[in-house]
C-alpha cells in the first residue's frame, strides 16, 4: 500500500495554513514599487529631479498612478486616499521599511555629492559587504543608495 506524506505546512501571520515547498515559476525581478504621496506631481519631480527618473506610460489609466523609471527601476505615484475602501486600519508595523537603489561606487560618491549640492541630509552606512546612504523624499518615504564595490573603503565619502 502506497503510504501519503503529508506536506509540512506554516502559518502566515492572517492566513491560513500555507504548504512548504518551492515554487515552481520564475520572476524575472522587481517591477515597480507602489508609493502613496500627499502630492503627486511634486513627488513625481522630485524624483525626476533628484535621481534620475523618467516619466513612463503617459496619459495611461487616466494619470493615476504615475509611472516613473530609471533603468530596471520603476515606482508607481499614487495619491494619498482619503479612506481606504472595505480594508481596516493597518498596524504602523506593515509597511515597507526602504527603497534601496543600487548603483556602483563611482555614482555613490556622485549620488552623495548631489545630494549634500541640494540641501537633502542623509546618513552613511557601512553594512560591510556594502556602503549605503539614507535619507527621506518629500512625504517621508525613506530612500537607500547602496554600493556593493567596497574594497576602495578609504573613499567611501566625498
Amino acid at each position: 500500500m502506497r503510504r501519503i506524506r503529508k506536506r509540512k505546512t506554516r502559518s502566515l501571520q492572517g492566513q491560513s495554513r500555507v504548504p512548504r515547498f518551492r515554487s515552481m515559476f520564475k520572476h524575472e525581478g522587481l517591477d515597480h514599487v507602489a508609493l502613496s504621496v500627499s502630492d503627486v506631481e511634486r513627488s513625481v519631480q522630485w524624483y525626476i529631479d533628484v535621481l534620475g527618473f523618467e516619466k513612463r506610460y503617459e496619459g495611461m489609466w487616466g494619470g493615476i498612478p504615475v509611472f516613473i523609471s530609471k533603468g530596471e527601476t520603476a515606482l508607481a505615484i499614487f495619491p494619498v486616499r482619503e479612506k481606504e475602501s472595505g480594508t481596516a486600519a493597518r498596524s504602523d508595523s506593515i509597511r515597507i521599511l526602504h527603497l534601496a537603489l543600487r548603483t556602483d561606487h563611482a555614482n555613490f560618491l556622485k549620488a552623495q555629492k548631489e545630494l549634500k549640492e541640494r540641501g537633502i541630509k542623509f546618513t552613511f552606512q557601512d553594512h560591510e559587504i556594502s556602503h549605503s546612504i539614507y535619507f527621506r523624499d518629500p512625504d517621508g518615504h525613506k530612500l537607500e543608495i547602496t554600493t556593493y564595490e567596497v574594497e576602495k573603503r578609504g573613499s567611501a565619502r566625498p
